[in-house]
């Protein structure tokens, strides 16, 4: 009786733990339903706003378009687009669910810890997709289209004609990739603080460090160097940033034990 009735003890939090994830989870799923259907209210102005990179390199060509060649390729473009967008107007919404689904079992210090990370994440993912957006989509664009020839005697035209579903595809790489991208620090800094790396071993691996940004690089953006480079430099830059603030929290945790020992 004593064994069921401990063994009934230990499961109940669980059980309940498990009861507070389903119900944060129902947060954030109908929250994204709803996020769902608004965007598609605005499905087209969305759509519009990701090509204007494209249509800013068109400015002053007539006769320029985007294209469909299936009969439900443009709906399911517009689906696509309003999930994509639905997905970032509630990644911080998740980021606050996840917060308080684990905020009650972790101490004081460890509060501290993880909060300015977990509030910087959305920001960094942002900002990754907007230097993405402003910065290396304009330039990209501009050098695949240098490969479009006019027409010459005896030879066709080469056009670009590019169908949007294709176009959606390569600008969702982009902004995908060039946001996760720029949580590196966030991942360095965390590994740092819980102890399972340190600044130097980041500075004795700086070599083979740029060597794997400049592969993940080249296999998450288009087959440019541009592109390539675009988000290889500033992740390094990341990685140096990380380094200094790894660092720093080694001396801080330093002199905190220093402190409390005398």
């Amino acid at each position: 009786m004593e064994i069921f009735e401990s063994s009934t003890a230990t499961l109940s939090p669980l059980i309940d733990h498990l009861i507070e994830l389903r119900r944060r989870l129902l947060w954030v799923v109908f929250s994204f339903f709803i996020a769902f259907l608004g965007c598609y209210q605005f499905s087209h102005e969305i759509f519009a706003f990701l090509i204007k990179p494209l249509a800013a390199a068109f400015e002053g060509q007539v006769d320029r378009r985007l294209i469909y060649t299936g009969l439900t390729e443009a709906f399911m473009t517009y689906l696509k687009v309003s999930l994509f967008a639905a997905s970032l107007v509630t990644f911080p919404l998740f980021a606050i669910q996840l917060w308080l689904f684990i905020a009650p079992g972790l101490y004081p210090l460890e509060k501290r810890v993880f909060l300015p990370f977990l509030m910087a994440t959305p920001l960094l993912f942002l900002s990754g997709a907007a230097f993405a957006y402003y910065l290396i989509i304009p330039p990209a664009w501009r050098f695949f289209l240098h490969f479009e020839t006019p027409r010459l005697e005896g030879a066709l035209p080469i056009q670009l004609e590019a169908r949007i579903s294709e176009y959606l595809a390569i600008v969702m790489q982009l902004i995908l990739a060039f946001g996760i991208s720029f949580l590196l620090p966030i991942a360095l800094i965390l590994l740092g603080r819980v102890g399972l790396i340190k600044a130097r071993m980041l500075v004795k691996s700086r070599r083979y460090a740029f060597l794997l940004i400049l592969i993940v690089a080249a296999i998450m953006t288009p087959p440019d160097i541009l592109s390539m480079l675009g988000l290889a430099l500033p992740l390094y830059f990341l990685y140096e940033i990380a380094i200094l603030i790894v660092r720093f929290s080694e001396k801080m945790n330093t002199l905190t034990d220093s402190s409390s020992q005398s």
